[in-house]
């Protein structure tokens, strides 16, 4: 299947500028592992001081080739690939490969990057980098790359995309149970982006897993467009992003000379596509591994088998700490491992199966496993252990998973309990044949956990969200962008506008209306102040709660007036609930992301909301509560009537379609708090900025 990458990345002919005889020189490195690669093209180095190189005519220019090349490896210093490059685009070079850093001291404006970026695109030609290593396209046999590389077995069924060079060879170079079948070290992204490439990888028929080593989306609409087309094509991700903090933000920013953009946001973005986000290099390696190596795994949790009581409890803390639910055994199969099992051993999982060891040790741990894997409850299961002295696996240990998945029709693993197996042939070995073994059971755990937010997101039913009413877009959108800034008077009426609820109230700056106000909205109140620009309220002196009469209500605007000005709100107090939050802010890669969670005066130091893209239906929210940390609340503890969840996961929905809708308009919202009851629903208090507003407001 033809792809806009293919004179990049399937090129018929390839040159080298720079081509070397020095020893681990990129100039070296580049021929010598388009020859290793099995590239069948032709290979064209190119380098005044050589006539031949590697058995092949070495060309003094690119201008002497006798046809002008697919792709040009440029192995040149920053000194000269300026000069280098221009002779590429007056030949009409379609695609090249930069791999140095595009750094020059005492460079001039505009910088040598910025020069290089401009004339590649304004030529349309197809660049790799710059400041990467190269591509290894495995099963077309092209590995563009300039650094020495192990061999690769074609093809593999993992593709791997990474900004960071390092971050590519970390894992390709020094990890063999990892099959190949391309990987990218993409750089600055000069001229094609991550997600070009992913689309790319995506046609290739082996491709089962993707990872992505990520600094940035510096195309994020066509960042989601390949997320999506992931998801159609049932391909999981697994993503090590980095610039987790302001620090890492920073060092990504001089890196790769892009912004980092904001974490949460990205958190949204991975969970709304299902892709699997890790924290580390080992936890990145792994779950490839898992994902490439094992079948989709089926309903149900985790089973281990241990030689040992104490790492059978290290198991149970560590599973719990993962998220890992691990399968409570059925009654039947309860009974038929007491059958086998040791009497003095219980018959749970995980399960110690080992006991005095001795002759029947091994028969046994074998049929408690293949007892486990067969009870309806289990997804997958894996052998727990210690390596042996010499860092080498027992093959009883491969014959009982391989008897266990076979009888079962289940994935199972084996996981040793540190790291130092990975280069082990015999490891590498099973792993390829579909029993993958790898390090760590935390490490392990991530991996499983991953498959089983995929296997979950998977069964997702369609989202099904409700349409915002037109009148009420157009008629908010041209408020905002007269307005940018509403009080919350304004804030509240543009909510119930979209169908949220929100709670009674009426502005007044004259002490007069109080009386007439309050007998039509009903006591008791709550008087706030309406002074533009005044965002925390509390902190301002500006809100008195639970006004029971008209004297305390007179007391009350008097005192608060003196202070913030005569235009207050009065509104009808909310009955008792919990207080929650709805939020959204403007993304400058990715649009609106809406937050959800617990709210009250004390929202930013519990700081326990979810991150979602809009727009998302009811039964979204209601599964990603479970995620807060005081969900439990919503339940109602101590003696307290459980809250009508539902009724903010309806209102959730209406939000987030709300400001889907208004998305080219709005630059923040705070709906703070948002009372839920045992029966409804309100917006108590609510802030809203448009995209343009100036920065006049008082904290």
């Amino acid at each position: 299947m033809k792809h806009e990458l293919d004179p990049l990345l399937r090129p018929r002919s390839v040159a080298v500028v720079g081509a070397s005889a020095r020893a681990d020189s990129m100039g070296e490195w580049s021929l010598t592992n388009l020859k290793r690669g099995g590239f069948a093209g032709n290979i064209y180095p190119v380098n005044p001081g050589y006539d031949e190189l590697n058995s092949l005519r070495c060309y003094k220019s690119l201008s002497d080739l006798p046809e002008v090349p697919d792709l040009v490896l440029f192995a040149v210093s920053d000194l000269r690939i300026e000069q280098a490059l221009d002779e590429a685009i007056k030949l009409a070079v379609p695609a090249a490969v930069l791999m140095s850093s595009m750094y020059l001291d005492n460079d001039k404006e505009p910088l040598l990057r910025d020069r290089v970026r401009q004339k590649i695109q304004a030529a349309g030609m197809l660049v790799c980098g710059a400041n990467g290593m190269g591509f290894y396209n495995i099963r077309d046999s092209v590995w563009a790359c300039g650094f020495d590389s192990r061999m690769h077995a074609a093809p593999g069924n993992a593709s791997l995309i990474s900004h960071s060079g390092s971050g590519m060879c970390g894992i390709i170079d020094c990890e063999e149970r990892l099959r190949i079948n391309f990987a990218v070290s993409t750089g600055n992204e000069l001229s094609v982006s991550m997600d070009q490439y992913l689309d790319f990888v995506l046609e290739l028929p082996e491709t089962k897993v993707v990872g992505l080593f990520v600094e940035t989306a510096r195309n994020p609409q066509g960042f989601r467009a390949a997320l999506e087309k992931a998801v159609q094509k049932r391909i999981p991700i697994v993503a090590l992003k980095v610039g987790r903090t302001r620090k890492s933000a920073e060092l990504t920013v001089s890196h790769s000379g892009a912004l980092a953009g904001d974490d949460a946001t990205y958190d949204a973005l991975f969970e709304r596509y299902g892709v699997y986000r890790v924290q580390d290099m080992d936890e990145f390696a792994t779950a490839l591994i898992l994902f490439a190596e094992l079948n989709p795994l089926g309903p149900g949790g985790l089973v281990t088998l241990h030689d040992s009581g104490g790492e059978r409890q290290l198991m149970v803390d560590l599973a719990d700490a993962a998220g890992v639910p691990l399968t409570d055994l059925g009654a039947d199969t309860v009974a038929a491992i007491e059958e086998v099992l040791d009497p003095e051993l219980p018959a749970v999982n995980p399960l110690d199966a080992w006991s005095r060891g001795g002759e029947t040790a091994a028969s046994q741990m074998t049929n408690c496993l293949t007892l486990m894997m067969q009870d309806d409850g289990v997804a997958l299961g894996a052998i727990a252990i210690d390596r042996a002295p010499d860092g080498f696996i027992y093959p009883s240990h491969i014959d009982r998973m391989r008897q266990a998945g076979d009888l079962s029709g289940k994935p199972v693993a084996l996981v040793a309990s540190r790291q130092g197996t990975g280069c082990d042939p015999l490891v590498v070995a099973t792993t390829h044949n579909g029993f993958p073994v790898v390090d760590g059971v935390s490490t392990f755990l991530s991996g499983v956990r991953g498959l089983m937010n995929y296997r979950d997101f998977l069964r997702r039913p369609a989202m099904k969200t409700t349409v915002a009413d037109d009148e009420a877009i157009a008629s908010w959108s041209k408020r905002l962008q007269d307005s940018p800034l509403l009080d919350e008077a304004q804030s509240l009426s543009l909510l119930r506008d979209f169908g949220i609820a929100a709670v009674r109230s009426q502005v007044t700056d004259a002490e007069s209306e109080l009386t007439a106000l309050a007998q039509e909205l009903g006591y008791p109140l709550v008087l706030k102040t309406a002074k533009l620009g005044v965002v925390h309220k509390t902190e301002q002196k500006g809100v008195v709660l639970d006004i029971q009469g008209e004297q305390q209500l007179l007391d009350s605007y008097k005192e608060m007036t003196s202070r913030l000005g005569p235009r207050v709100i009065l509104a009808k107090m909310a009955p008792a609930g919990v207080e929650m939050f709805l939020g959204a802010r403007t993304d400058p890669q990715f649009g609106p992301v809406v937050m959800f969670g617990f709210g009250g005066v004390l929202a930013e130091v519990i700081a326990d909301v979810v991150f979602a893209l809009p727009p998302f239906d009811a039964a979204y929210v209601r599964r990603r509560l479970n995620e807060l940390k005081l969900y439990a609340l919503l339940d109602g503890v101590r003696g307290s009537q459980p809250c009508n969840a539902d009724a903010f996961c309806s209102m959730a929905e209406k939000f987030s379609v709300m400001v889907d809708a208004l998305r080219g308009d709005l630059g923040e919202i705070d709906v703070n708090p948002v009372i839920v009851g045992n029966k409804e629903c309100l917006a108590v208090d609510a802030l809203i900025v448009g995209r343009n507003k100036g920065e006049n407001s008082e904290h």
